[in-house]
């Protein structure tokens, strides 16, 4: 996390995001090449200086959005809107061009309903005029089960008599009795792991509320606030601080009241106030939550706590109970994951902010723009060239990067022996339609490579020009900070508006990039064993998130159909032992 916001004062109760690293890069790097550089530089440098000058006057949560703008930016974006400003700064409003929603669709096809106030959340009834694909139209099933859903959550959402009945019942260990016809059930979301595992668990446990009627509760702590906005009319669904049981974020994956233990301890299960589930990817998952027998338990327990980091989805199609009522919902079982985190995941304003600023400065007056999303997990890990190596192969398989004029090696070294470091921020112009391409990685070096490709080559026919971007470049992955949380966030948002692409396998920040872009990315194979993969990607033909570790389970009295199953429900391309969705 780079300097620029060491003068920034912030609010008492919260730290505000950490900037986006202000590189050397933006100023041209060393005294010689500063001295280098060409006309207009010093222009924009001191518009950069003047720019974080004023953060000195500045307060708050925005100044910190106005640095991830600025200071995250590198030169060639900011070079690109100085000398080629965009048409409007305003949204795009020609994305029915290419299948997404206009400005007249800003209720997406009916899934969300009019009548919120926008100022509170202006990303809910904006997204649409930002998403390039909207490939699946919502089933009137569907919608019906999202209005009655968000009648009951007002009905038996906190704050309300129902809800009050509900938690004293629970504050009393069940001995409090309520009315047995009383149709406020629960589930209480406890968060773990990194945004996108997070983010594919909530929508899982959305469907699985509408599947049995319950209320959606979420528990929110610090690092997992000021994320998204409350996705239900007149509602919210966030778990009250005063919630009876303490400490949920200290629960662990095994606590007395996980729905193995108590069976274990033949505990009567209707009895207990409530049941903790582990739906998690530990091999030592609540593996009997899939079985129809079980199920028929659980719904008669009025809290249920999910602890989940997993897309669990396809595990639900594999049990009978629910097989009609999912075709109903999704007659296109591909659309699962695309309709509903764009029905339920609106980033709040502090973190659209981030997005729309970004989007609008630097990639709105392009014509086309390609977003590539790359991950290096440690079970994979091959040197940073090989890896640029195998992005430029698949590029070349699948024609996604635009082509070059001229030779480079793999490597990313000119012909005349000089490195690419060497190359200052620039953009390769040709003065024809513009293609942006932008980089979501925890590291610099693969933009650093790519900004180099095009400055020093012109694109094949020299009839298109090139920018490079990269909004940030964390290093780490960090858990437990809400400014990494809204970074990492805006990126994903920032890569579904894209026309084209290009993500990391069994990386689940570019499994939700995917789901709400509503795109079938090129995925990059995982380097197994350390070896750059051949080939080094797969176009997909389902944009819907994989399932890595299902529960291994036979459930006797489950009625499934194994045709359908064998037709829709398949081996993920990236995670041999995984499952996922198709068609």
């Amino acid at each position: 996390m780079g300097g620029g916001a060491g003068g920034l004062r912030r609010r008492s109760d919260e730290t505000a995001p950490e900037t986006w690293p202000a590189r050397a890069s933006i100023w041209l790097g060393t005294k010689e090449r500063w001295r280098r550089a060409p006309p207009g530089t010093v222009l924009i440098a001191c518009t950069v200086a003047l720019l974080f000058l004023s953060l000195l006057f500045l307060d708050g949560q925005e100044n910190a959005s106005l640095v991830w703008q600025t200071a995250g930016a590198k030169l060639t974006a900011m070079s690109k809107v100085m000398h080629h400003p965009p048409d409007s700064m305003k949204p795009r409003d020609d994305a029915s061009s290419t299948g997404g929603a206009t400005a007249a669709d800003e209720l997406l096809g009916g899934l969300l309903v009019p009548g919120f106030d926008r100022s509170p959340c202006r990303s809910r009834y904006e997204t649409s005029h930002y998403f390039k694909h909207s490939p699946f139209a919502p089933s009137s099933y569907l919608l019906r089960k999202l209005r009655a859903y968000e009648a009951r959550h007002k009905r038996c959402g906190p704050g309300t008599p129902l809800y009050a009945k509900s938690v004293e019942h629970l504050r009393s260990g069940g001995r409090v009795e309520v009315d047995a016809a009383m149709e406020c059930n629960y589930l209480v979301w406890l968060p773990y792991n990194g945004l996108g595992n997070r983010m594919m668990s909530l929508v899982s446990t959305f469907l699985y509320a509408l599947l049995t009627d319950r209320v959606v509760l979420v528990h929110s702590p610090a690092d997992f606030t000021d994320l998204f906005c409350e996705p239900f009319p007149d509602a919210t669904w966030v778990l009250p601080p005063d919630f009876p049981i303490a400490n949920l974020s200290k629960l662990g994956q095994n606590p007395d009241q996980s729905y193995r233990n108590l069976l274990d301890t033949k505990k009567i299960i209707v009895n207990e106030p409530y049941v903790f589930l582990n739906l998690g990817h530990e091999r030592d998952i609540d593996k009997m939550f899939y079985c129809r027998d079980d199920q028929l338990v659980l719904a008669k327990v009025k809290w249920l706590l999910v602890y989940s980091d997993v897309y669990f989805v396809p595990s639900l199609y594999s049990m009978g109970e629910f097989h009609g009522e999912l075709h109903r919902l999704f007659p296109a079982v591909e659309s699962v994951s695309h309709l509903l985190a764009r029905y339920l995941l609106h980033p709040t304003n502090s973190v659209w902010g981030l997005v729309t600023r970004y989007y609008d400065s630097y990639l709105a007056d392009a014509k086309q723009r390609i977003g590539v999303q790359i991950r290096m997990f440690n079970f994979a890990r091959i040197p940073v060239d090989d890896m640029y190596h195998q992005i430029l192969a698949c590029s070349r398989q699948e024609h996604i990067l635009p082509e070059i004029d001229g030779d480079e090696d793999d490597l990313g070294t000119t012909k005349n022996g000089t490195t690419n470091s060497d190359a200052t921020d620039a953009v390769a112009t040709a003065g024809g339609p513009t293609t942006a391409i932008l980089i979501a990685s925890l590291y610099a070096d693969y933009y650093e490579r790519l900004r180099s490709r095009y400055y020093e080559h012109a694109a094949k026919g020299g009839a298109t020009t090139v920018s490079v971007f990269q909004p940030s470049h964390e290093e780490v992955q960090v858990e437990g900070r809400r400014g990494h949380n809204q970074k990492a966030l805006a990126e994903i948002y920032l890569l579904s508006f894209s026309e084209v692409l290009l993500t990391s396998g069994t990386s689940t920040f570019g499994y939700m990039s995917s789901s709400l872009a509503g795109l079938r990315p090129v995925m990059l194979y995982p380097a197994r064993g350390h070896k750059v993969p051949k080939p080094p990607c797969v176009r997909l033909v389902t944009m819907e998130p994989c399932l890595h570790r299902p529960a291994s389970m036979e459930c006797q009295a489950n009625v499934v159909d194994k045709e359908f199953l064998a037709r829709h429900v398949m081996v993920c391309e990236d995670e041999g032992l995984g499952i996922k969705l198709f068609g």
